[in-house]
This record gives C-alpha cells, structure tokens and sequence, in this order.
C-alpha cells in the first residue's frame, strides 16, 4: 500500500505550519513574579504547618525565626533518597548549624507511619515533617528528591532536584 500523495501535502502543510524550526536562544518562560507567593526562586515561600513524627505541629514561618533559613528535602523512603539523606547528614547538615533542615515525607500517610519509615530507615536524628494531604508538596511543585531552600526573610532560594550538594552549599553559604 502507498502512501497518499494528498496525505503527504497535508503533512507537509502541517509541518510548515508548526513552531519555528530555527529556535532563538530567548528565554521564552513566563518572568517570575517576585513579592508574591510561590515555589519559584525569589518568590515569597509559601507558609505551611505539618506534623513531624513526633506529634508537634511545626509552622514554618516559625521554624524561621532566629535561623539563617530553613532546607526542606521531600523523600519517598526510597534508595536514591536514602542515599541525599545520608549525604545531606553527613556533607551539608553539620556545616550550616544556623540552618533548619526538614525532611518532607508525603507517601507514609499518617505520623505513626511515617515514624516507622523514619526509625525503620534509621533517621531519627533528623526532623522529619508528615505532609499526608500532599498539601506542601503542591505548594511547593517537589516531588521525590526535590530540595527547597528558603532564606529566613522568607524567601525560596532553591527548589530543584537534589543532584548532588554543590548547588546547595552554594545556596545555603550565600544565605543572609
């Protein structure tokens, strides 16, 4: 079976129709809107309160006061996130002791869950936060292994996946 010659103009057609294909290297995204609230860099971050596995409610605009900033690593108790949690433990934590570090756990469901995951994993040394509704995670856009840091102004100063800790040093040594 051929293919239709009229089949083929309109492809043609098509093609020549469609986006530029000599694209220019402006950056065509929407500017970020800063002074308002948001996950993007230099946005406003915005507020939220979740449990930890303890039970104490924590309201992150509070956990700011009196701190360089605050760095939220959302996990799904997984080997790639256990691995930037063993990183960030031993690479980033104990070098920035004016900084709140979080780890958002938004698949366990419920605190006691989450706890268990937290001992079961042997994190217990570290604040972990139940966000069972998924709430922060929407606010935020994180998924797996994404890494926020918000400045104690307030401000999101990084929100990306966690590749390694360089881009995060970075970030949280130019806190200020």
């Amino acid at each position: 079976m051929s293919f239709p010659k009229y089949l083929f103009l309109v492809l043609i057609f098509v093609l020549t129709g469609c986006d530029d294909f000599n694209p220019s290297a402006d950056d065509k995204r929407q500017p970020i809107e800063i002074g308002i609230i948001g996950p993007d860099v230099g946005q406003n971050a915005p507020d939220f309160s979740l449990f930890d596995t303890e039970g104490y409610p924590r309201l992150m605009s509070a956990e700011l006061v009196g701190q360089d900033g605050i760095v939220m690593y959302f996990t799904m108790w997984c080997p790639i996130c256990d691995s930037h949690m063993s990183h960030l433990r031993t690479q980033v934590i104990p070098n920035f002791p004016n900084v709140k570090f979080f780890i958002i756990d938004f698949v366990s469901g419920t605190v006691a869950f989450s706890r268990t995951a937290q001992e079961n994993n042997g994190y217990t040394d570290l604040t972990v936060l139940v966000d069972n509704t998924q709430e922060v995670k929407t606010l935020y856009e994180a998924n797996m292994g994404i890494t926020v840091v918000i400045d104690n102004a307030g401000i999101v100063r990084m929100n990306e996946y966690y590749k390694d800790a360089t881009k995060l040093i970075e970030t949280l040594t130019s806190l200020p």
